[in-house]
């Protein structure tokens, strides 16, 4: 007998990672909502950062 896996099988119950980039105020209003909404299986992450853009141009 020869079993296979549908893809959609393989999909199942896998994490999730969601990025958001915003000031840190607005992210902690953020996860007081969600915290409400999600009850079991919510792991956060602050991490402060440095951006930097690229355009293509010649630094000045």
């Amino acid at each position: 007998m020869i079993h296979t896996f549908k893809i959609e099988r393989l999909a199942e119950d896998l994490p999730i990672t969601i990025e958001i980039l915003d000031s840190r105020e607005r992210v902690e209003g953020f996860l007081t909502f969600i915290e409400q909404q999600v009850h079991s299986g919510l792991i956060a992450t602050l991490q402060t950062v440095e951006i930097r853009a690229f355009d293509g141009r010649a630094p000045q």
